[in-house]
Protein backbone atom coordinates (compact mmCIF):
# COMPACT_ATOMS: atom_id res chain seq x y z
CA UNK A 1 0.00 0.00 0.00
CA UNK A 2 1.30 3.41 -1.07
CA UNK A 3 1.73 6.06 2.14
CA UNK A 4 0.02 9.00 1.71
CA UNK A 5 2.27 11.74 2.10
CA UNK A 6 0.82 15.01 4.36
CA UNK A 7 0.73 18.28 2.87
CA UNK A 8 2.98 20.77 4.45
CA UNK A 9 1.77 23.10 7.11
CA UNK A 10 3.22 26.21 5.86
CA UNK A 11 1.42 29.71 4.63
CA UNK A 12 1.48 30.61 1.39
CA UNK A 13 3.28 33.67 2.00
CA UNK A 14 6.27 35.38 3.24
CA UNK A 15 8.18 38.59 4.23
CA UNK A 16 10.86 40.52 5.40
CA UNK A 17 9.68 41.38 8.66
CA UNK A 18 12.65 42.97 10.43
CA UNK A 19 16.40 44.22 9.27
CA UNK A 20 19.76 45.01 10.82
CA UNK A 21 22.88 45.48 10.32
CA UNK A 22 26.75 46.04 11.59
CA UNK A 23 29.38 48.18 10.32
CA UNK A 24 33.08 47.90 12.31
CA UNK A 25 34.24 51.04 13.90
CA UNK A 26 37.29 51.52 11.64
CA UNK A 27 36.55 53.62 8.95
CA UNK A 28 39.53 53.39 6.10
CA UNK A 29 39.82 56.61 3.59
CA UNK A 30 41.22 55.61 0.51
CA UNK A 31 44.14 58.15 1.30
CA UNK A 32 44.99 54.74 3.58
CA UNK A 33 44.78 52.43 0.61
CA UNK A 34 46.72 55.20 -1.45
CA UNK A 35 49.97 54.14 0.67
CA UNK A 36 50.13 50.61 -0.59
CA UNK A 37 49.15 51.02 -4.80
CA UNK A 38 50.16 53.76 -6.98
CA UNK A 39 47.08 55.73 -7.46
CA UNK A 40 44.93 58.44 -6.35
CA UNK A 41 41.74 59.64 -4.82
CA UNK A 42 40.51 60.83 -7.73
CA UNK A 43 41.17 57.40 -9.86
CA UNK A 44 39.52 55.60 -6.84
CA UNK A 45 36.17 57.58 -6.75
CA UNK A 46 35.68 57.92 -10.32
CA UNK A 47 36.21 53.90 -11.03
CA UNK A 48 34.28 53.10 -7.99
CA UNK A 49 32.44 55.60 -6.18
CA UNK A 50 33.85 54.54 -2.62
CA UNK A 51 35.50 56.90 -0.64
CA UNK A 52 35.31 55.20 2.79
CA UNK A 53 34.88 51.51 3.28
CA UNK A 54 35.02 49.84 7.13
CA UNK A 55 37.65 46.99 7.92
CA UNK A 56 37.69 44.74 10.82
CA UNK A 57 39.59 44.78 14.18
CA UNK A 58 40.35 41.53 15.95
CA UNK A 59 37.62 41.41 18.15
CA UNK A 60 34.86 41.71 15.13
CA UNK A 61 34.69 38.34 13.79
CA UNK A 62 32.66 36.80 11.64
CA UNK A 63 30.19 35.24 14.34
CA UNK A 64 30.73 38.79 16.42
CA UNK A 65 29.81 40.89 13.91
CA UNK A 66 26.63 38.49 12.54
CA UNK A 67 25.41 38.57 16.27
CA UNK A 68 25.45 42.30 16.30
CA UNK A 69 23.20 42.37 12.95
CA UNK A 70 21.16 39.66 13.90
CA UNK A 71 20.08 41.21 17.27
CA UNK A 72 18.97 43.85 15.58
CA UNK A 73 17.11 42.33 12.50
CA UNK A 74 15.69 40.09 15.56
CA UNK A 75 14.77 42.93 17.90
CA UNK A 76 13.12 45.16 14.51
CA UNK A 77 11.01 41.78 13.80
CA UNK A 78 8.97 41.91 16.81
CA UNK A 79 9.86 37.59 18.03
CA UNK A 80 11.38 36.33 20.37
CA UNK A 81 15.05 34.55 19.29
CA UNK A 82 13.69 31.58 20.53
CA UNK A 83 11.28 32.21 17.77
CA UNK A 84 13.68 31.14 15.12
CA UNK A 85 13.51 27.92 13.46
CA UNK A 86 16.47 28.12 10.49
CA UNK A 87 19.36 30.31 10.44
CA UNK A 88 21.15 30.88 7.09
CA UNK A 89 24.71 32.31 6.57
CA UNK A 90 26.14 33.59 3.65
CA UNK A 91 29.61 34.01 3.67
CA UNK A 92 33.25 33.37 1.87
CA UNK A 93 35.19 34.61 4.50
CA UNK A 94 34.34 32.48 7.57
CA UNK A 95 37.72 30.29 7.31
CA UNK A 96 36.68 27.14 8.87
CA UNK A 97 35.65 24.60 6.33
CA UNK A 98 33.73 23.23 8.89
CA UNK A 99 31.47 23.27 11.57
CA UNK A 100 28.90 26.04 9.87
CA UNK A 101 29.16 29.25 11.36
CA UNK A 102 25.41 29.40 11.48
CA UNK A 103 25.76 26.63 14.63
CA UNK A 104 27.63 29.12 16.67
CA UNK A 105 25.59 32.23 15.74
CA UNK A 106 22.20 30.11 16.66
CA UNK A 107 23.43 28.82 19.80
CA UNK A 108 25.26 32.66 20.82
CA UNK A 109 21.33 34.75 19.92
CA UNK A 110 19.84 32.24 21.61
CA UNK A 111 17.74 30.13 19.41
CA UNK A 112 17.31 26.73 20.76
CA UNK A 113 17.78 24.21 18.20
CA UNK A 114 16.76 25.32 14.63
CA UNK A 115 18.28 24.56 11.06
CA UNK A 116 21.72 26.07 10.98
CA UNK A 117 23.92 25.99 7.51
CA UNK A 118 26.38 28.38 5.40
CA UNK A 119 25.96 28.63 2.17
CA UNK A 120 28.74 30.14 -0.63
CA UNK A 121 27.24 32.34 -3.43
CA UNK A 122 28.93 35.44 -3.47
CA UNK A 123 27.62 38.65 -3.58
CA UNK A 124 24.31 37.01 -4.59
CA UNK A 125 24.19 35.09 -1.22
CA UNK A 126 21.63 37.20 0.28
CA UNK A 127 19.34 36.36 -2.79
CA UNK A 128 20.42 33.08 -2.45
CA UNK A 129 19.31 32.59 1.71
CA UNK A 130 16.40 34.52 1.35
CA UNK A 131 15.01 32.67 -1.17
CA UNK A 132 15.58 29.12 0.82
CA UNK A 133 13.95 30.65 3.62
CA UNK A 134 10.87 31.71 2.00
CA UNK A 135 10.84 28.09 1.18
CA UNK A 136 11.38 27.38 4.58
CA UNK A 137 8.40 29.32 6.02
CA UNK A 138 6.03 28.68 3.26
CA UNK A 139 6.58 24.60 3.50
CA UNK A 140 6.15 24.88 7.34
CA UNK A 141 9.83 23.68 8.47
CA UNK A 142 10.42 26.93 10.33
CA UNK A 143 7.91 29.74 11.08
CA UNK A 144 10.81 32.32 11.59
CA UNK A 145 14.24 32.32 9.79
CA UNK A 146 17.22 34.27 10.40
CA UNK A 147 19.36 35.21 7.46
CA UNK A 148 22.49 36.39 7.02
CA UNK A 149 25.14 38.21 5.17
CA UNK A 150 28.28 38.72 6.41
CA UNK A 151 32.09 39.36 5.29
CA UNK A 152 35.53 40.21 6.32
CA UNK A 153 36.86 41.10 3.16
CA UNK A 154 39.82 42.62 4.74
CA UNK A 155 41.15 39.45 5.13
CA UNK A 156 40.99 38.48 1.47
CA UNK A 157 42.44 41.86 -0.24
CA UNK A 158 45.44 42.02 -1.70
CA UNK A 159 46.44 45.64 -0.74
CA UNK A 160 49.49 46.07 -3.36
CA UNK A 161 46.91 44.69 -6.40
CA UNK A 162 45.59 48.30 -7.86
CA UNK A 163 42.62 46.52 -9.70
CA UNK A 164 40.68 45.43 -5.97
CA UNK A 165 42.96 46.80 -2.86
CA UNK A 166 39.95 49.94 -2.63
CA UNK A 167 36.96 47.98 -3.58
CA UNK A 168 36.18 45.45 -0.33
CA UNK A 169 35.14 46.34 3.49
CA UNK A 170 33.62 44.46 6.08
CA UNK A 171 30.14 44.01 7.74
CA UNK A 172 27.17 41.66 8.43
CA UNK A 173 23.84 42.63 7.52
CA UNK A 174 20.32 40.07 8.51
CA UNK A 175 16.88 39.71 8.45
CA UNK A 176 13.82 37.94 9.85
CA UNK A 177 11.99 36.05 6.93
CA UNK A 178 8.39 35.06 8.67
CA UNK A 179 4.81 34.21 7.37
CA UNK A 180 3.05 36.91 5.94
CA UNK A 181 -0.80 37.23 4.44
CA UNK A 182 -0.06 38.49 1.23
CA UNK A 183 2.50 37.90 -0.92
CA UNK A 184 5.94 40.01 0.12
CA UNK A 185 8.88 38.21 -1.44
CA UNK A 186 8.33 37.54 -5.29
CA UNK A 187 9.58 34.78 -7.59
CA UNK A 188 13.38 34.52 -7.49
CA UNK A 189 15.48 35.08 -10.75
CA UNK A 190 18.51 33.24 -10.11
CA UNK A 191 21.59 30.94 -11.88
CA UNK A 192 24.86 31.11 -12.80
CA UNK A 193 27.11 31.13 -15.88
CA UNK A 194 30.01 28.73 -14.60
CA UNK A 195 32.17 29.63 -17.76
CA UNK A 196 32.85 32.71 -16.68
CA UNK A 197 33.69 31.68 -13.13
CA UNK A 198 37.58 32.75 -13.65
CA UNK A 199 36.26 36.33 -13.88
CA UNK A 200 36.17 36.49 -10.02
CA UNK A 201 38.34 34.01 -8.15
CA UNK A 202 40.50 33.74 -4.67
CA UNK A 203 43.88 33.52 -6.63
CA UNK A 204 45.37 29.88 -4.59
CA UNK A 205 43.37 27.08 -3.00
CA UNK A 206 43.91 26.59 0.70
CA UNK A 207 45.42 23.24 0.14
CA UNK A 208 48.01 24.69 -1.62
CA UNK A 209 49.67 25.66 1.94
CA UNK A 210 50.45 21.66 1.97
CA UNK A 211 52.57 21.75 -0.93
CA UNK A 212 54.33 25.03 -0.61
CA UNK A 213 54.61 26.95 2.57
CA UNK A 214 56.02 30.43 1.23
CA UNK A 215 53.13 30.90 -0.83
CA UNK A 216 50.98 34.15 -0.62
CA UNK A 217 48.32 33.91 1.27
CA UNK A 218 44.75 33.87 -0.82
CA UNK A 219 43.10 37.03 -2.14
CA UNK A 220 40.68 38.14 -3.89
CA UNK A 221 41.37 39.11 -7.59
CA UNK A 222 38.80 40.00 -10.71
CA UNK A 223 38.83 40.63 -14.19
CA UNK A 224 37.28 44.41 -13.71
CA UNK A 225 36.08 45.21 -17.33
CA UNK A 226 34.54 41.55 -18.17
CA UNK A 227 32.73 41.36 -14.29
CA UNK A 228 31.70 45.30 -15.88
CA UNK A 229 29.92 44.28 -18.85
CA UNK A 230 28.24 41.10 -17.49
CA UNK A 231 27.24 43.06 -14.73
CA UNK A 232 25.76 45.81 -16.59
CA UNK A 233 23.95 44.21 -19.89
CA UNK A 234 23.21 40.52 -18.65
CA UNK A 235 21.96 41.73 -15.03
CA UNK A 236 19.61 44.34 -16.30
CA UNK A 237 17.80 41.47 -17.86
CA UNK A 238 17.81 39.45 -14.94
CA UNK A 239 16.50 42.58 -13.05
CA UNK A 240 13.86 42.77 -15.79
CA UNK A 241 12.87 39.46 -15.36
CA UNK A 242 12.61 39.87 -11.57
CA UNK A 243 10.08 43.10 -11.99
CA UNK A 244 8.01 40.69 -14.74
CA UNK A 245 7.74 37.74 -12.69
CA UNK A 246 6.19 39.85 -9.77
CA UNK A 247 4.10 41.82 -11.85
CA UNK A 248 5.51 45.07 -10.76
CA UNK A 249 6.91 48.01 -13.60
CA UNK A 250 9.68 50.01 -13.41
CA UNK A 251 6.77 53.15 -12.37
CA UNK A 252 5.22 51.08 -9.62
CA UNK A 253 8.64 50.32 -7.94
CA UNK A 254 9.92 52.64 -4.72
CA UNK A 255 13.13 51.45 -4.24
CA UNK A 256 16.11 49.42 -5.81
CA UNK A 257 19.12 48.05 -3.84
CA UNK A 258 21.03 46.64 -6.01
CA UNK A 259 24.71 45.10 -4.87
CA UNK A 260 26.81 46.96 -4.23
CA UNK A 261 29.60 46.42 -5.74
CA UNK A 262 30.49 49.81 -7.89
CA UNK A 263 28.82 52.99 -8.11
CA UNK A 264 29.43 52.79 -11.68
CA UNK A 265 27.74 49.43 -12.27
CA UNK A 266 24.71 50.52 -10.06
CA UNK A 267 24.09 54.40 -11.75
CA UNK A 268 24.21 51.93 -15.75
CA UNK A 269 21.61 49.01 -14.25
CA UNK A 270 19.58 52.36 -13.50
CA UNK A 271 19.60 53.96 -16.86
CA UNK A 272 19.26 50.54 -18.67
CA UNK A 273 16.14 49.28 -16.18
CA UNK A 274 14.77 53.15 -17.48
CA UNK A 275 13.86 53.45 -13.98
CA UNK A 276 12.04 56.82 -12.95
CA UNK A 277 13.55 59.81 -10.74
CA UNK A 278 10.65 58.97 -8.28
CA UNK A 279 12.91 55.16 -7.88
CA UNK A 280 14.93 55.81 -4.19
CA UNK A 281 18.44 54.20 -5.38
CA UNK A 282 20.48 52.55 -2.57
CA UNK A 283 24.30 54.10 -3.11
CA UNK A 284 25.69 52.23 0.00
CA UNK A 285 28.67 51.58 -1.33
CA UNK A 286 30.28 55.02 -1.48
CA UNK A 287 31.08 54.50 2.51
CA UNK A 288 31.01 51.07 2.75
CA UNK A 289 32.63 49.76 0.41
CA UNK A 290 31.74 46.22 -1.78
CA UNK A 291 30.60 43.82 1.02
CA UNK A 292 29.49 40.90 -1.10
CA UNK A 293 26.89 39.30 0.54
CA UNK A 294 26.35 42.07 3.36
CA UNK A 295 26.07 44.67 1.04
CA UNK A 296 22.30 44.51 0.12
CA UNK A 297 21.09 43.75 3.72
CA UNK A 298 23.70 46.49 4.74
CA UNK A 299 22.06 49.03 1.59
CA UNK A 300 18.19 47.95 2.99
CA UNK A 301 19.39 48.87 6.89
CA UNK A 302 20.42 51.95 6.02
CA UNK A 303 17.64 53.52 3.46
CA UNK A 304 15.34 52.57 6.03
CA UNK A 305 17.14 54.19 9.00
CA UNK A 306 17.60 57.56 7.23
CA UNK A 307 13.82 57.51 5.99
CA UNK A 308 15.42 57.36 2.07
CA UNK A 309 13.00 54.49 2.14
CA UNK A 310 10.36 53.42 4.02
CA UNK A 311 7.99 50.49 5.59
CA UNK A 312 5.97 49.10 2.94
CA UNK A 313 8.14 50.10 -0.13
CA UNK A 314 8.02 47.55 -2.98
CA UNK A 315 11.87 47.14 -3.39
CA UNK A 316 13.28 45.44 -6.46
CA UNK A 317 16.75 43.38 -5.11
CA UNK A 318 19.19 42.27 -6.85
CA UNK A 319 22.74 40.26 -6.39
CA UNK A 320 25.68 39.41 -8.50
CA UNK A 321 29.10 38.37 -7.96
CA UNK A 322 31.98 35.20 -8.29
CA UNK A 323 30.61 32.13 -9.99
CA UNK A 324 29.79 33.54 -12.01
CA UNK A 325 26.42 33.66 -9.79
CA UNK A 326 23.24 36.17 -9.68
CA UNK A 327 19.63 36.69 -7.87
CA UNK A 328 16.92 38.60 -7.80
CA UNK A 329 13.55 39.18 -6.81
CA UNK A 330 10.99 42.31 -5.53
CA UNK A 331 10.36 42.71 -1.83
CA UNK A 332 8.36 44.51 0.56
CA UNK A 333 10.25 46.41 2.87
CA UNK A 334 9.83 45.49 6.43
Amino acid sequence: MTAKIKPAKGTPYARILGVGGYRPVRVVPNEEILKHIDSSDEWIRSRSGIATRHWAGPEETVAAMSIEAAGKAIANSGIAPEQIGGVIVSTVSHFKQTPAIATEIAHKIGAGKPAAFDISAGCAGFGYGLTLAKGMVTDGSAEYVLVIGVERLSDLTDLEDRSTAFLFGDGAGAVVVGPSKEPAIGPTVWGSEGDKADTIKQTIAWDAYREETEVRFPALTQEGQAVFRWAVFEMAKVAQQALDDAGVSPEDLDVFIPHQANMRIIDSMVKTLKLPDTVTVARDVETTGNTSAASIPLAMERLLATGAAKSGDTALVIGFGAGLVYAATVVTLP
